[in-house]
């Protein structure tokens, strides 16, 4: 009996984890590149080991509420891809043509915009410490993947390529 309670928490643990990489792989194929200002960060914690630091400054400009645990803001993409903050999403109002939403959470002390940290292989933070944009994908119903990292000329950050 016991056997058989390990296998269906096993199979529950497996399906629930190749859910989480499916959604997350659609999000890549489908999902609308957008590109999200960094904000400045402790510099202390910007480059700590194998892993940097991130904050948003689409994130700063959300109002902080203590009764709000998760939220869209509407954005506007540039021609470049850039995107700026337009208003917290409320459900009444439609989006406007080239407006797109984006999911947020409240961290322990502000609000914060998909992932809060970019992992790297050891050895490789000098590739990335001109990162001025977090590159995005984001479907339409405001999930969002961290792509990767870019330069202040929008140039994609990262090892040379062999």
């Amino acid at each position: 009996m016991h056997l058989k309670i390990l296998w269906l928490f096993t199979a529950v643990v497996l399906f629930v984890f190749v859910e989480i990489v499916v959604q997350k792989e659609v999000v890549l194929a489908n999902g609308q590149t957008m590109l999200l200002q960094l904000a400045p960060v402790d510099p202390r914690s910007l480059i700590q080991g194998d892993y940097m630091a991130l904050d948003y400054a689409i994130a700063r400009s959300i109002p902080y509420d203590e009764d709000i645990h998760t939220g869209f803001v509407v954005v506007k993409l540039d021609a470049q891809n850039i995107a700026a903050f337009v208003r917290v999403h409320n459900p009444a109002i439609p989006l406007a043509q080239g407006e797109h939403i984006l999911r947020y959470k409240k961290g322990s002390w502000r609000n914060q915009i998909g992932a809060n940290a970019f992992f790297f292989q050891e050895g490789h933070a000098q590739y990335y410490s001109s990162a001025r944009y977090g590159e995005i994908k984001a479907e339409k119903d405001g999930k969002s993947v961290l792509v990767g990292l870019r330069n202040e000329k929008l140039e994609p950050l990262g090892p040379p390529q062999k």
